[in-house]
């Protein structure tokens, strides 16, 4: 955890936050690793967490006794990881750039949502990518790893060996379809209404709309093509 609090504002991994002593090692960045058969890639599921996995609630970065799972979400994280999906939160956190809250208060909300995660459902994620930018003044990426960029994403494929094509990114704004699109995956918006400009593209069309996250998952883990037809599938209300 304290290499992860003193390094530099880039990307950042739960490898760097090693809440627990028997975390895999690390490795070490630049090492050279055999590529993979692709055969062995995995399918992966790329979640966003305010709105999507947790309520939203600027205060629980300060109280992480304040952090909630939205209804039905721990139960649907354990539909897909028992479908054999690997879990991974990709999350814009860009109070650490501005200072609304410190590295160290991240940490022990992550770990509080992981704690939560595996005491209460039996799930651990594979991995949670951070990015810890600001956006530039138009309120647009100002770097690679920034929702709707797909840094996290493919930073996260890499890492854990997982197959863009047969992978999905799961969120409530069409930032997150859009990085999703970018990163070569399947794309589910859970439209609750946090998703409010509506501005949309070909690379902001999400491939099924529904309401909740256990919905989703239940969409995932049926086993449907990543790129159905027709274009997408709603289901409202929410």
């Amino acid at each position: 955890m304290t290499a992860w609090l003193d390094a530099p504002l880039t990307t950042l991994s739960l490898h760097d936050l090693d809440f627990s002593a028997g975390s895999r090692a690390r490795r070490d960045v630049g090492s050279p690793s055999p590529s993979p058969s692709p055969a062995r890639l995995r399918p992966a599921v790329f979640l966003d967490k305010d709105g999507t996995l947790v309520e939203p609630d600027d205060g629980a970065v300060h109280d992480p006794q304040r952090l909630r799972l939205l209804p039905g979400a721990g139960e649907a994280l354990a539909r897909l990881s028992a479908a054999g999906l690997a879990l991974v939160l990709v999350t814009n956190e860009s109070g650490i750039a501005r200072g609304a809250f410190t590295r160290a208060q991240f940490a022990r909300l992550q770990g509080a949502l992981l704690r939560q995660l595996q005491e209460g459902f039996g799930v651990t994620l594979d991995d949670v990518a951070v990015c810890p930018h600001a956006p530039d003044a138009q309120g647009r990426p100002a770097c690679l790893c920034r929702k709707p960029a797909p840094g996290l994403l493919r930073q996260a494929c890499a890492a854990l060996e997982c197959d863009p094509s047969r992978s999905w990114m799961v969120g409530d704004i069409l930032d997150d379809v859009e990085a999703g699109r970018r990163a070569g995956c399947g794309t589910v918006l859970v439209d609750c209404g946090n998703e409010t400009e509506w501005v949309g593209g070909a690379l902001r069309a999400p491939d099924f709309i529904v309401p909740t996250l256990e919905r989703a998952a239940q969409v995932i883990a049926s086993g449907l093509p990543v790129s159905p037809s027709p274009p997408f599938m709603t289901e409202r209300p929410c």
